[in-house]
């Protein structure tokens, strides 16, 4: 009885002794691969640096049609809407008042003539006469001065008939200039009179169209520093070249010219004014529309250029990249980020051409970890781990 208990308790002994035995001789696990990341290696280029501003619709000439004699609008005879030309009439104002004072000023020229031809015959009369005592000096200067009175009043007749043919004309209100008219704010039967406030109708001119851009001072003062310490190759700006996207997001097919720029800040919003013009053949700005001008300033020689999914910010809002060093391990550094160009971050101090910045992975990574870069998702294989 006392065997067959023995015997299960030493085999049970056998097997934990074989247990602790393997166990004791197995070798110990081998520690994880290094994370893989994909990293770039920064080159630096030349990069076109471009402004991306605010900007409204300007017509290039506005003219508004006022009345310059007073009547009664007879006829419009404009299309609400339509492209007119320059001389092109536009509204009837009732003329029959200022037909009736051509004629009078007409009639009162000739009276004015008539008299001048008499008093012409008298002072010729007088010359001969005058010499042989038969007139007495007084008359003779009567005469000559009746001579020039009359032909002053012939001057004076002469220009209210001109006065008068020129408020004939001024009843035919015509356009000033070429361009597209808008809807008349009078109608037929309107009283309207000379020197009136209010325009009868407005003719813009829209090809071309301004452009007006707003840049910050901050802005202008900042471009103006880097162009003296040649971080900026300058461009000709009174030539330089503006591109447009519109209200929707759609770019603009024709490129337009910086003309102007205001020699002033505005104290109330700080900033300053440029002007650019713009073909609009198909009449597709408006004035008064809202556009986004990119206006291009310069370029920067050796700019260093970072994929924008490559920076991120740390807790105190500083733009931060991870770099991999020449042992593989990452290390965070703080960048200073210019601006956006295309999708990447343009980095003007923390980071030097060579680097290898990490894109892909970051995830995975923190400061002081070993990885295994790659080539990022997207990029050349020169950009491979070293």
């Amino acid at each position: 009885m006392i065997m067959r208990i023995a015997k299960p308790q030493a085999a049970a002994i056998a097997w934990l002794a074989a247990v602790l035995l393997a166990a004791c001789s197995k070798e110990p696990a081998a520690p994880p691969p290094p994370p893989e990341v994909g990293v770039i290696t920064l080159q630096p280029r030349t990069v076109a640096i471009t402004d991306q501003l605010p900007g409204r619709t300007t017509a290039f000439r506005v003219a508004e049609v006022r009345p310059q004699v007073t009547g009664i609008v007879l006829r419009r005879l404009f299309t609400e809407g339509a492209e007119v030309k320059a001389g092109e009439q536009l509204f009837q104002i009732d003329s029959g008042p200022y037909r009736a004072s051509v004629s009078s000023a007409q009639a009162a020229l000739k009276r004015a003539e008539a008299q001048a031809v008499t008093a012409k015959l008298l002072e010729e009369r007088y010359a001969p006469l005058i010499a042989a005592n038969a007139v007495s000096k007084q008359e003779n200067d009567e005469a000559i001065a009746s001579r020039a009175r009359a032909d002053a009043d012939v001057a004076s007749a002469r220009a209210q008939v001109d006065s008068a043919r020129i408020n004939l004309v001024y009843t035919q209100l015509l356009s000033p200039i070429n361009g597209r008219i808008g809807r008349a704010l009078v109608t037929e039967g309107a009283l309207v009179t000379s020197g009136q406030q209010a325009a009868l109708a407005t003719v813009q001119q829209l090809d071309p169209i301004y452009v007006d851009i707003t840049q910050s001072s901050t802005d202008l003062l900042r471009l103006q520093r880097q162009l003296a310490n040649g971080e900026l190759v300058k461009n000709d700006q009174n030539e330089a070249e503006v591109s447009l996207t519109l209200e929707d997001g759609t770019p603009y097919s024709q490129p337009g010219r910086l003309k102007v720029s205001e020699v002033s800040v505005d104290p109330s919003t700080g900033s300053v004014t440029l002007r650019a013009v713009f073909p609009n053949p198909k009449r597709e700005l408006l004035p008064g529309m809202f556009v986004r001008a990119q206006l291009s300033r310069g370029s920067r020689e050796a700019a260093i250029l970072v994929p924008q999914r490559g920076v991120s910010h740390n807790a105190k809002g500083e733009a931060t990249v991870m770099v991999v060093g020449p042992d593989n391990k990452v290390a965070e550094r703080v960048v200073t980020a210019d601006r956006s160009i295309a999708g990447e971050w343009l980095i003007t101090a923390g980071l030097s051409a060579g680097d290898r910045v990490v894109l892909d992975g970051l995830q995975k990574v923190k400061p002081g970890a070993e990885v295994k870069p790659v080539p990022a998702e997207g990029t050349t294989p020169e950009v491979a781990a070293r």
